[in-house]
This record gives C-alpha cells, sequence and structure tokens, in this order.
C-alpha cells in the first residue's frame, strides 16, 4: 500500500527538532573527545607531571580545563562567549556582538550587490546565446580561484582607488555571493515551458513584460536556495577580507587577534559566533521567502 507523503505544515515540533538535538549532541561528545586527546600531552607535562600520581579522571578534568588549550572545551567557549556579551557594552571591541555587526555590514552589502549582479547576468545570459556562450564559462572558471589569493589583489587595488571600509570587504563577499545566484537564477529563468512562452508571445508581451510576468516568478523557487548559500558564503568572504588589512573591528580581525595571542578560547569564540551570524542571516533570508512564497501563491 502506497505512503501518503506529509505536508511540512503536519511535522511536529518533535520531529523537526529532534535530529538536530541528536546532531548536536553527537558533536559535543566527539568535541569533548577530541579536547581529552589533543590536551593531554600538554596536561601531562605542564600540571599533572610535577605533581606527581594522577588518576584518569584527573587527566579528563584538567584537559577540559585548561588556560591555552590545543582544542577548548564546548564549556570553555561558551563561558567566553557569554563572557564577552554580557561583561562588555554593545560599542566595546572586547563585546563580540560588536564584532558580528561589522562582519554583518560588509556581508549584507555585498550579499545585496552580489545579488544585483547575479540576476543581471543571469537575465543576460538567458537572453542572448552570445552572452551565453561567452560569460558562463568565465563565470564558472572564477570561482576556482581560491579567496584567500584574490582577497589581498582586490583590496589594494580598491584601496588605491580610494575605496576603504566597508567597500572593500563588500567587493569580497560579493565575489562569492554572486555565483550561485547567477546559476540558479539561470535555471529558473529557463525553467518556464514552452506551452508557456508561446502562450506570452500569443498576447503580443515583450521580452521585458515576459521576464517579469513569467520567467523572473519561475525563478524564484531556484532563487531562494541560492540566496541561503550566498549570504553564508558572503559572511565567509567578509571575514577573509577583514584577514589582509589588518582590521581593528569584525570578526575576521578577532580571529587575527586571537591567533597572535595564542588565545584559542577567543578563537573559538568568534567562530561560534561567526556560525550564529551565518545561520541568523540564513534564517532571514528563508523568512523572506516564505513571505514572498506565500504572497506569490496567494496572489494566483
Amino acid at each position: 500500500m502506497a505512503t501518503v507523503p506529509m505536508k511540512p505544515e503536519s511535522i511536529s515540533l518533535q520531529q523537526r527538532v529532534l535530529p538536530v538535538l541528536t546532531v548536536l549532541v553527537a558533536v559535543l561528545l566527539l568535541w569533548y573527545a577530541g579536547c581529552v586527546g589533543l590536551n593531554s600531552a600538554g596536561a601531562i607535562e605542564r600540571v599533572l607531571a610535577p605533581k606527581g600520581g594522577y588518576s584518569f579522571g584527573d587527566l579528563v578534568g584538567t584537559t577540559l580545563n585548561m588556560q591555552r588549550p590545543v582544542l577548548p572545551s564546548p564549556h570553555q567557549v561558551a563561558i567566553d562567549l557569554w563572557s564577552s556579551l554580557v561583561d562588555w557594552p554593545l560599542d566595546s571591541p572586547r563585546n563580540l556582538l560588536y564584532h558580528a555587526a561589522v562582519t554583518a555590514q560588509s556581508t549584507l552589502v555585498g550579499f545585496v550587490l552580489g545579488t544585483l549582479l547575479g540576476v543581471v547576468l543571469a537575465a543576460s545570459i538567458v537572453h542572448s546565446r552570445t552572452l551565453d556562450r561567452a560569460l558562463l564559462p568565465w563565470i564558472v572558471a572564477s570561482q576556482t580561484v581560491p579567496v584567500l589569493a584574490i582577497a589581498p589583489i582586490v583590496l589594494v587595488i580598491l584601496g588605491s582607488l580610494g575605496f576603504s571600509g566597508v567597500a572593500p570587504k563588500a567587493a569580497i563577499a560579493m565575489y562569492l555571493c554572486f555565483f550561485p545566484v547567477t546559476v540558479a537564477c539561470v535555471q529558473g529563468l529557463r525553467s518556464p515551458q514552452r506551452i508557456e512562452t508561446e502562450l506570452m508571445h500569443t498576447y503580443a508581451a515583450s521580452r521585458t513584460q515576459a521576464f517579469w510576468m513569467l520567467r523572473l516568478p519561475a525563478a524564484l523557487p531556484f532563487l531562494f536556495p541560492s540566496l541561503r548559500v550566498a549570504i553564508a558564503a558572503g559572511v565567509v568572504g567578509a571575514m577573509v577580507a577583514e584577514l589582509p588589512t589588518g582590521a581593528q573591528a569584525g570578526l575576521g580581525a578577532k580571529l587575527l587577534t586571537g591567533s597572535y595571542y595564542g588565545n584559542t578560547v577567543g578563537i573559538w569564540s568568534a567562530l561560534v559566533m561567526s556560525a550564529l551570524l551565518g545561520l541568523g542571516l540564513t534564517a532571514a533570508v528563508s523568512l523572506v521567502e516564505r513571505l514572498a512564497m506565500r504572497r506569490g501563491s496567494a496572489a494566483r
């Protein structure tokens, strides 16, 4: 007997949360095991050996609470993250929300520019065979260049032209954002069936009218998933752009400062904050997607 697939609305909260919690618990257990394995040599050499005999419990307790561990434990990262959020004002460089806001600003500017560039390129490719053959291979080839290699070049060029602050970092974020948007938008703009395009010709619709009334609405289910990928990639691009500039603010600058002083706990706190920033921005795009798709279905 065939089973009827469940609608997303019928999936209970427990069915949604339980898999996420299971993966989270597994990650935490592996993380704690990694802390014991990676920190044990330093714990024995610096703490336990001078004291004499020790038990396995002493070893585990020491590896999970070292001052400068190779791999900090999850609770150390959580405590450092919470301390930076509540013990310092929002405009303090010691508050990770301050650095997250700086990185988010560059990310959002690069995301908007990358989205606009991706949509324009996709529309050009769909409406011109020449541009399809000329642009698409180069767009794909552009992503073979590592962002760590291209970031200093872009920053130097823009700096020589007088651009500083958000603009150079947003340019790197845009570089990572435009590719998934372009590829998905091309596929979406080409998704209408032949009968639909012929119907637009029957009504004597121009290319512009067909684009806005047929192709762009058909591309939205392809576009929004790429936007979620793009904004997450934009966070990475903004953080990478903060590294070679010697920036004083931003999550990338926080990572660089932590590496200078060997503050591994601070490095991991910044990494967790960057992950939370990426999740928050992706959730915002998902919310916009739900609203847009709901309004589109209501209009039909």
